[in-house]
């Protein structure tokens, strides 16, 4: 299995990251789907104020570059992002690695 941990900057707007929060708790079904099919097993959001960290663990064989252009053509992705970039300050046709951006790891205790 791999991760990878993202950040994002949600608009400086309590009523739109209180909505943000809401519609994540309705994410459409293909959107979910379409994430298991290119590999990505789960995705966790987590929030603190304005700033967000995504943890995604996916398949050993998963190639970000790839596997995230791939989720982009599928079903309702791009309605997705682009319902959601209202929150995040981004036009919508902004793809999600122009929103996320990847971190580094720099610490693992069991490594």
């Amino acid at each position: 299995m791999k991760r990878y941990c993202q950040t994002l900057t949600l608009v400086d707007n309590e009523e739109l990251i209180e909505k943000y929060i809401e519609v994540h708790a309705h994410v459409w079904p293909e959107v979910i789907a379409g994430q298991h099919e290119v590999g990505i097993l789960q995705m966790q959001i987590y929030r603190l104020g304005r700033s967000l960290f995504m943890i995604m663990d996916t398949l050993d064989d998963f190639d970000f570059d790839r596997d995230m252009a791939r989720l982009a053509t599928l079903p309702r992705q791009a309605e997705w992002e682009a319902y959601v970039a209202q929150f995040q300050g981004c036009t919508a046709t902004a793809s999600s690695a122009d929103k996320w951006q990847l971190m580094e790891k720099i610490f693992d205790s069991e490594e």
